[in-house]
């Protein structure tokens, strides 16, 4: 089912993101990783563009080469993100700003760029990795809420917009997934497996989403760890 297709995948050098190329790899799909660190895997049918997702004008070069480069693409999953947490005074204009490109405004130009070919090509996938903080604001949560938020919001008007071109857009909002996003934050889920998904539970989501017939849209998967325990330091 996958053999043969393209997809890129955003954030694919660690988390969610390398969970998702894993297993489109494994499911022989030919992947390009797109984000700021370079992957050193020698996988067969394995590509990585560097770009710097607060760096439009840089990002917008380096995927229109890609697109030029591996067409016809089947499908883009966004799986890059960043977390900042605390009281919105404690934010910078600038850590703000880079809040919500990374999160939202980097993958709102990649879809404009991408769209178009999709649709030309009545048929391919794109799915958001969004989280729960997209589903209800939380306490010291207000930007990274406001770029799930905003992200969810684009994504809902994307899949009306889409429907008659074939062309599907879907949206994963994870609880607390047990990745390194959590190493430079003040907080984690609890130790009892319980309390927190895995990367595969994303990915295996993601291979749902794309093995569906092409007549089915699964518009957003929301998944959550069974307790909600956290931990902080």
């Amino acid at each position: 089912m996958f053999k043969n297709k393209t997809y890129i995948v955003t954030g694919a050098s660690s988390g969610i993101g390398e969970s998702i190329r894993d297993m489109l790899l494994a499911e022989n799909a030919h992947v390009i990783g797109i984000g700021r660190n370079t992957i050193n895997i020698s996988e067969p049918g394995f590509h990585n563009f560097t770009a710097d997702f607060e760096k439009p004008a840089v990002l917008e070069k380096v995927f229109k080469d890609l697109i030029k480069q591996q067409s016809p693409i089947d499908g883009l999953i966004c799986a890059a993100g960043q977390g900042r947490f605390g009281a919105i005074e404690q934010f910078s204009f600038a850590q703000m700003q880079s809040m919500m490109s990374v999160n939202f405004m980097a993958h709102a130009l990649l879809v404009r760029l991408l769209l178009p070919i999709l649709k030309q090509q009545a048929k391919g996938d794109v799915i958001f990795i969004g989280s729960e903080a997209a589903l209800a604001g939380s306490k010291n949560g207000a930007m990274y809420c406001a770029s799930k938020f905003a992200l969810r919001g684009f994504a809902q008007a994307l899949r009306e917009e889409c429907a008659k071109s074939d062309v599907r857009i879907s949206m994963i909002n994870p609880g607390m997934v047990k990745t390194p996003f959590f190493d430079s934050l003040k907080f984690k889920p609890g130790d009892d497996e319980a309390n927190y998904c895995l990367p595969e539970d994303v990915s295996n989501a993601v291979k749902l989403i794309l093995s569906t017939r092409s007549g089915t849209c699964f518009d957003e998967i929301n998944l959550s760890p069974l307790k909600k325990v956290i931990q902080f330091e």
